[in-house]
């Protein structure tokens, strides 16, 4: 029996070796199935980059947050512009004759990783939902009469109670998430689409063939940055206010601009519309034509008779009320949905792993009494 182990576990070791130990600048250690120990993997480097990427990826994911309410996941995307920017920082180095640390995959996760937790915190935080939201012009615009709406039930901005409570929530992932994680991906190998995806893109970067491949996606990713940067910047020259230029173009006619059908021809909801599914596309789509264009045509006829006709628009008890809570319904109802469903399905799963493990314990037992018994 040990000499078959041994056999096996040299034949296994020499597969490893060969999809991985080559693969990154670091491949001899890698092949000695090296892993760089923490330490080195938290790099001055890497810090200043995950700020610099995770700054970009908060102001886009809070643009798309407080117009769309949609943030599509980014951490794909994170991975490539940490390898672009560390990659060209250790070329840059190299040509100017500086020795610098040999760029790893492990790094490279650490800094999509701390870019995805900053713009994470953007949207998990509540900036693009509830945390503003608590200042006193948002009481006042709820109306200071409105029945519900306690006196002097808000909270101005601050730094150091926001920082408290940002911290206070981002660490429920430590508390909470990593347990979770032990169990559900390490124990019972459940999947995980997203760190799969980022996880090998990541590996096929580090590898002799990684170069072409990055190459052609940073220059692709140039390409149409700059399309994207240059027609913004054309259209800035015809902005005049807020219902003048390119971002309200009447397409459909005044009558449909009137009612928020138009275009504005911005390029981050075209590449916001690409990265996510055709069904959430579809049925944005839907919501938008339902609710803009029949159900709040409809309730501002009724005005004076479900609500006062002497109140702004924007109001809690005017239309923005019906406007608010019939879309909060939804996304509870929903939401509540798919969490009781996901609760469910996770129970059976783990459930069938926990009885198919103690089957093959059973099993093994079973060989193990039948060869004593021999």
């Amino acid at each position: 029996m040990a000499p078959h182990s041994r056999d096996s576990r040299r034949v296994h070791f020499e597969e490893i070796r060969e999809l991985d130990g080559d693969d990154s600048e670091l491949g001899a250690g890698h092949a000695r199935g090296r892993v760089p120990p923490w330490r080195e993997q938290l790099t001055a480097r890497g810090m200043v980059a995950s700020l610099a990427v995770g700054a970009m990826y908060s102001v886009i994911v809070m643009k798309l947050n407080l117009t769309t309410g949609l943030v599509p996941t980014l951490n794909v995307s994170a991975a490539l512009i940490a390898f672009v920017v560390l990659r060209a920082w250790t070329k840059a180095l190299a040509r100017l004759g500086v020795a610098a640390r040999p760029f790893t995959r492990q790094e490279n996760t650490v800094v999509q990783t701390c870019a995805v937790a900053c713009y994470s915190i953007a949207v998990g935080g509540g900036f693009g939902s509830y945390l503003l939201a608590l200042d006193k012009n948002t009481y006042e615009m709820a109306g200071e009469e409105t029945e519900g709406n306690v006196p002097g039930s808000y909270k101005e901005p601050g730094i150091a109670w926001m920082t408290g409570f940002l911290l206070a929530v981002s660490f429920v992932g430590i508390i909470a998430l990593v347990p979770l994680r032990k169990i559900m991906i390490i124990d019972y190998k459940l999947t995980y689409p997203s760190g799969t995806a980022t996880a090998v893109l990541i590996n096929g970067f580090h590898t002799p063939h990684g170069d072409a491949m990055a190459k052609k996606q940073v220059n692709a990713f140039t390409k149409y940055f700059g399309i994207s940067f240059f027609w913004s910047f054309f259209q800035w020259f015809y902005s005049g206010g807020d219902s003048c230029g390119f971002s309200q173009f009447p397409t459909f006619g005044l009558t449909a601009w009137k009612h928020t059908f138009f275009f504005d021809f911005s390029l981050t909801y075209v590449g916001a519309g690409m990265i996510c599914s055709h069904l959430v596309n579809l049925s944005l789509l839907f919501g938008a034509i339902l609710s803009w264009g029949v159900m709040w045509p409809l309730i501002s006829d009724l005005e004076g008779d479900w609500y006062p006709a002497n109140i702004p628009e924007s109001s809690m008890s005017s239309l923005q009320g019906y406007k608010a809570f019939i879309c909060i319904a939804l996304i509870l109802g929903d939401g509540l949905y798919n969490f009781v469903k996901i609760i469910v399905f996770t129970i059976k799963n783990l459930i069938e792993k926990s009885n198919l493990k103690n089957t093959k314990k059973g099993n093994r037992s079973d060989k193990c009494m039948y060869v004593e018994s021999l």
